[in-house]
């Protein structure tokens, strides 16, 4: 039926057409010598949509990760749960609290609340080095200068430690060179930095 009643109306647009054999027929003003597109719109939209989304992770989901992962590796990512970063994405001037059994992260903090310690300075590693002790000797080298001269700036008894954080030997391989310089209200943990370091 609908093929049929746009074949009947193709004809009757061809036969409505301008007909060039009477040179005193001229459109009128209204009249159009092509067929206009019209658009319609369903009547009738759906009047429900879904109220609920499901609460509950499907129960396959692994529950743990896999016991030959290196166990390290959770270092190396920031953990979004938390204020917690690997310590390579701190930036000069961030305010962080350190944890002893985590080494290589760092918990953000604002620097007008009590904290361990601030960044100085960060510095990129550049060269081959194979041993942790030779990374740890080149990202001491990279901070000495820089922490020596912000600790003289400092008011008396605010800073007693420094801390340099530095990738391992297999960090530094898989590419992270950023080292981290710092200055710390003391090298224990037992006092707090209170203020930005001046």
């Amino acid at each position: 039926m609908l093929v049929v009643a746009a074949a009947v109306a193709a004809v009757v647009l061809m036969a409505s057409g301008n007909d060039d054999d009477s040179p005193g027929d001229k459109p009128s003003a209204s009249a159009s010598s092509s067929p206009r597109p019209t658009l319609s719109l369903p009547t009738e939209l759906p009047t429900k949509l879904p109220t609920k989304l499901p609460t509950q992770l499907p129960s396959q989901f692994p529950t743990d990760l896999p016991s030959e992962f290196p166990s390290g590796l959770e270092s190396l990512f920031p953990s979004f749960a938390s204020d917690e970063v690997p310590y390579y994405m701190l930036r000069t001037g961030d305010c962080f609290d350190t944890d002893g059994d985590r080494p290589g992260q760092a918990a953000k903090r604002s620097c007008g609340q009590p904290h361990d310690a601030e960044v100085v300075k960060v510095a990129e590693l550049e060269g081959d080095y194979t041993t942790d002790a030779a990374l740890k000797k080149a990202a001491s080298d990279l901070c000495e200068r820089t922490l020596d001269s912000k600790a003289a700036d400092q008011p008396g008894g605010t800073v007693r430690g420094t801390l340099v954080q530095y990738p391992d030997a297999a960090g530094y391989r898989l590419g992270i060179d950023n080292v981290a310089c710092s200055l710390a209200a003391d090298t224990e943990g037992t006092r707090k930095l209170t203020a930005p370091l001046t």
